[in-house]
């Protein structure tokens, strides 16, 4: 398999990033398999780079795949974005971008119901996300090269 990275810079030795609980599936690296999601994500910087990597997993990794957009994957990111660990090396699927991020903020805080939530979110576009959470899951990595985004 073949992941994605959208940054200012090559990545050739990925690392685990600890943020301030704004990310959906924990601390850890991100990438995509959809390589113009990760253009997008490069298109932030005044220098645009998409990093590129081989992927073998360890099948004796702790692997949280969510196949689509489900309650479990909306308490998971409601649990991470308010900051509280798991313990999966890497998990798998959708990504609440910022459209969708904002639909779960105004559930959160009950500004809509969780029907609501899902109506509004079943209408944007397929995303995709893989967060390497561990320095074992960074293992799976392989750096392949870099490409600058026009």
């Amino acid at each position: 398999m073949t992941v994605y990275h959208g940054g200012y810079k090559a990545v050739e030795r990925p690392e685990i990033r600890i943020g301030r609980n704004t990310k959906d599936f924990g601390n850890g690296f991100y990438c995509t398999v959809i390589k113009e999601q990760a253009q997008r994500w490069a298109k932030r910087y005044n220098t645009k780079i998409v990093s590129i990597y081989d992927v073998r997993m360890n099948s004796s990794l702790d692997i949280k795949e969510f196949k689509d957009m489900s309650e479990e994957w909306l308490d998971f990111i409601i649990d991470c974005r308010s900051g509280k660990p798991h313990s999966h090396d890497i998990v798998i699927g959708a990504m609440a971008n910022d459209q969708i991020y904002n639909f779960i903020s105004d559930y959160i805080d009950g500004v809509i119901t969780r029907e609501q939530f899902w109506i509004m979110a079943k209408f944007k576009y397929p995303t995709h996300q893989i967060n390497f959470c561990t320095e074992e899951a960074l293992k799976c990595l392989k750096y392949r090269g870099y490409e600058v985004v026009k």
